[in-house]
């Protein structure tokens, strides 16, 4: 191969690969048998695959293709219906469930010309902040494999760091893009409300989830976000659509933006010095690319925010078609929460974060972006979720290690993962909020950033 050593190939990027597919200078069987190796022999440390599809994969790869990533890998979270291929959804009911078509997100990857190696790891429903289940075990972070990789994307996020695959589908219902980003060190998207499609699902609990990207490149995001938006028939929620290509943004110069930071989160809980320092660094590095940047108290405050998510967050287990009895403790509580809840309540917690995302998006009436940690803690190490014996505690747990994330699924807002910084060698990432809609200017910022700090040449010890 042109390109170098197989680790050098590995880890160029999705658009660099694609580029040498068509030039000739590599081969998507030389891709795909690559990758495949490198999954064998690397992840049973990590565990960020729970199903390979290697022979799907090697008789995509000798078919021929069309498309902008035309024969390049990819991987799918398994929350993502895959047709023919193994979705589990990480729940015991589903363990050897195969569907008979494609989330519309995965036909559109398809179309676009990626070859999918496999499905990636994530909790059980998708519904807590690190990836650990019964079925599928304990996905690992490559930085260090003692800590977790984030959730509930972690099986994605993971694989992309540790030259498992060039890029990832993921998907973001409370932060489940931006946390795993954030933890192992890679970019993320999270759209705005309907930017994605959800089909042939409806709109998920309250249209706070969406399908997004996972990258070690702003452009390789961009051009995944490209592949991945657009509207299906009978969508709830449709975003405008963008000017121009999202992969276009990069490079744009984004002029001189308004900038607010806060460090503050939503509700009371204690935030890691290493994640307030990064959000700071952040901060600085803009100033000194010449945006308008200052401090600001969270838009977000709102000691409500937990207790009315948590009241709608619930109904995704209590609505999961499996026996009630087969769902993991923390899902059994919760749907049991979702039970006791009256519909009378569960109206009054949906009109409660409409008046929320009412009065904090005025606060974007005078500013472009918003700076936050990602998260409040460092990557968490492997089980601490579980650490608590009652799975109330559990769930609560989620909220002192996540509790800038949640607020954006909320108000439908675009944001994105950018790492920043490192904590005794494990990713400490920031949080980029755009305006609704806006995620052109989120991805010309954080592009600006990328060239002006560098963060893709960065490899785990885990790779």
């Amino acid at each position: 191969m042109a390109a170098g050593s197989g680790v050098d190939l590995a880890f160029l990027s999705a658009l660099e690969q694609a580029e040498l597919v068509r030039r000739g200078d590599a081969s998507s069987p030389e891709l795909v048998e690559l990758y495949l190796e490198r999954i064998e022999r690397i992840d049973p440390q990590l565990s960020s695959y729970v199903t390979v599809d290697a022979e799907g994969a090697r008789a995509a790869a000798r078919e021929p293709h069309a498309g902008p990533f035309a024969g390049v890998p990819i991987s799918i979270k398994d929350l993502t219906d895959t047709a023919g291929l193994r979705t589990t959804y990480s729940s015991k009911s589903y363990a050897d469930h195969v569907p008979t078509r494609d989330a519309a997100v995965v036909r559109r990857i398809r179309d676009a010309g990626f070859v999918i190696l496999g499905k990636t790891n994530t909790p059980e429903l998708g519904t807590v902040a690190n990836t650990e289940s019964e079925l599928n075990g304990q996905c690992r972070n490559p930085w260090d494999p003692s800590r977790t990789p984030g959730g509930s994307s972690g099986g994605a996020a993971a694989a992309v760091a540790a030259g498992l695959c060039p890029l990832a589908e993921g998907s973001d219902g409370g932060g489940s893009i931006r946390i795993p980003s954030s933890c192992c060190g890679v970019f993320g998207i999270k759209p705005s409300r309907g930017r994605v499609s959800r089909a042939p699902l409806g709109n998920g609990i309250a249209g706070l989830a969406s399908h997004g990207p996972i990258a070690r490149t702003v452009a390789d995001a961009a051009a995944l976000l490209d592949v991945m938006t657009g509207y299906e028939p009978g969508d709830p929620y449709v975003a405008p659509p963008p000017e121009r290509p999202f992969l276009d943004e990069v490079g744009v110069d984004p002029g001189q933006l308004r900038i607010r930071f806060t460090t503050q989160p939503p509700f009371p809980t204690d935030v890691h010095p290493a994640c307030v320092d990064a959000a700071r660094t952040c901060a600085t590095w803009l100033a000194e690319l010449g945006h308008d940047v200052d401090e600001s108290p969270s838009p977000y405050a709102d000691d409500e925010a937990p207790r009315r998510f948590g009241r709608i967050w619930a109904v995704g287990p209590a609505a999961f078609p499996a026996p009630r009895e087969s769902l993991e403790p923390i899902n059994q509580m919760l749907a049991g929460r979702a039970d006791r809840t009256s519909s009378t309540e569960l109206v009054q917690a949906f009109v409660g974060m409409e008046a929320f995302t009412r009065k904090a998006l005025a606060f974007w009436d005078d500013v472009d972006v918003l700076i936050t940690p990602t998260l409040a803690q460092p990557p968490v190490p492997v089980g601490w979720v579980f650490e608590p014996e009652d799975p109330r505690e559990q769930f609560r747990q989620q909220f002192w290690f996540t509790p800038f994330t949640a607020v954006v699924n909320v108000t439908g807002q675009p944001a994105v993962a950018v790492p920043v910084a490192e904590h005794e060698g494990l990713p400490i990432g920031v949080q980029l909020i755009g305006r609704a809609n806006a995620e052109a200017t989120l991805i010309r910022l954080a592009a600006q950033l990328e060239a002006a700090h560098p963060w893709a040449d960065r490899r785990p010890p885990v790779s």
